[in-house]
């Protein structure tokens, strides 16, 4: 019995130390290699201007100025729409930003992020813009390239591209702690993803509830996830940073301009802060709520807070808070309203718009905030952003921009849509 064994498996073994040997002496495998390709911080910004219009692909910040709505696209830069007819918007250029996030125009000036880069577009032309200026470094917490001492945008270097190579790599090398070869050529190559107008001189634009830049007269204000940044415009095309608030939180979120009042959102509450010196605003008051994804509008009395779950901000909540600001030193609730996934709303006298997730835009009337009601709900889209103005309501969705004329609240009519592209 034991003979018939080991005649059986003499024949594996001997196979077994064949094939051992071959692995030791030849074994190599084939692994495609990104290479990075570098080029100068300066040559990255001379291409910092407006091109031919681009298809739209993913949703990002609205922002709307006059008879143009600037919109974002998440790394690559902002499209720039004519919507002098709603009903025929015409895209008609595309701004390229690397690493933008972020915008807000106050007459003939755009401001955007360039990663921690602070950007200035002369957007007098909106089919010729032009960067004018930038501020190096001024949010930190987005840098990409500077490193030490190097500010010179001459000897910054910034990965722009990559290289696909097929390299032959050894399995004794490969199977070094099992490290991919892919992730090895990106951390020895330093490798950061880059993934003539009637407009008037002062003017600032409006932006969606969601964003983290606003403009409230000669200052831009911005925020990091747990600071507040002032910026004078007094020389547009030279902002000054006047001051950066440390807001003792690190889930800030959003920011909107009422009057003289900055009301911030954050994942765990919302932030008053008032600008009776516009270089150092102040915190007025501040009301919790629990964990949750929070963009926040106000008007003259009353604050509108959306709460949502199903993000990084880890809530379960789905609800309209609405708050009493008549005393800013301590805001009150004063009734929450159900949502199935709330993300940005917007507040026209009193008609209220909140993007409800994959339940659409939803339309209320808001004239007693004891007893909102729903006017009007527009499905077959997932609503994430809303600006609302002169009877013209701008939607952004997963799919696309969206117009709606809500002259007439109980008829809602869609006037245009711009699909995005795949």
């Amino acid at each position: 019995m034991k003979k018939n064994l080991l005649t059986a498996l003499l024949p594996v073994c001997l196979l077994l130390m064949v094939c051992s040997g071959c692995l030791k002496d030849d074994c190599t495998r084939t692994y495609k290699l990104y290479y990075p390709v570098y080029k100068s911080l300066t040559d990255v910004r001379k291409n910092m201007k407006s091109g031919p219009a681009q298809s739209l692909h993913q949703t990002g910040r609205l922002y709307l100025f006059g008879k143009y709505i600037f919109l974002n696209e998440p790394d690559k830069g902002i499209h720039v729409i004519d919507n002098s007819n709603p009903s025929i918007p015409k895209n008609i250029s595309f701004i390229t930003i690397p690493g933008n996030a972020e915008l807000a125009v106050r007459g003939n000036y755009l401001y955007a992020d360039s990663y921690s880069d602070l950007a200035v577009f002369d957007i007098s032309n909106p089919v010729n813009i032009n960067a004018k200026n930038f501020i190096s470094n001024v949010f930190p917490e987005r840098n990409r390239f500077y490193y030490g001492n190097s500010s010179n945008p001459d000897s910054v270097k910034v990965v722009v591209d990559y290289i696909e190579k097929d390299t032959m790599v050894s399995c004794e090398t490969m199977n070094y702690r099992q490290t991919s070869c892919v992730t090895c050529s990106a951390s020895s190559g330093g490798v950061f993803y880059l993934s003539n107008s009637s407009i008037p001189s002062t003017q600032a634009g409006i932006g969606g509830s969601m964003a983290r830049f606003t403009i409230l007269d000669n200052y831009l204000y911005t925020v990091s996830s747990s600071d507040l940044y002032s910026f004078n415009l007094s020389d547009g095309m030279a902002p000054q940073q006047s001051a950066k608030t440390n807001l003792g939180n690190w889930n800030i979120e959003t920011i909107y301009p009422f009057k003289d009042k900055l009301f911030i959102g954050s994942t765990n509450g919302m932030f008053i802060f008032g600008v009776t010196d516009p270089a150092h605003p102040a915190q007025l008051a501040q009301f919790s709520h629990v964990r949750s994804c929070d963009p926040v509008i106000a008007d003259g009395n009353y604050a509108y807070v959306t709460l949502r779950s199903g993000t990084t901000c880890q809530g379960y909540s789905n609800q309209m808070d609405i708050l009493s600001i008549a005393n800013l030193s301590s805001p009150s609730l004063v009734k929450t309203y159900p949502m199935t996934n709330p993300h940005g709303l917007s507040k026209d006298g009193n008609t209220l718009f909140i993007c409800d997730g994959k339940d659409g835009l939803k339309v209320f009337d808001a004239t007693d905030v004891y007893s909102v009601k729903l006017v009007k709900q527009l499905s077959g889209m997932e609503a994430i952003d809303v600006i609302a103005a002169n009877n013209t309501v701008m939607v952004i969705a997963a799919d696309g921009l969206y117009q709606y004329d809500y002259a007439d609240t109980s008829n809602i009519k869609l006037l245009s849509k711009i699909s995005f592209g795949k």
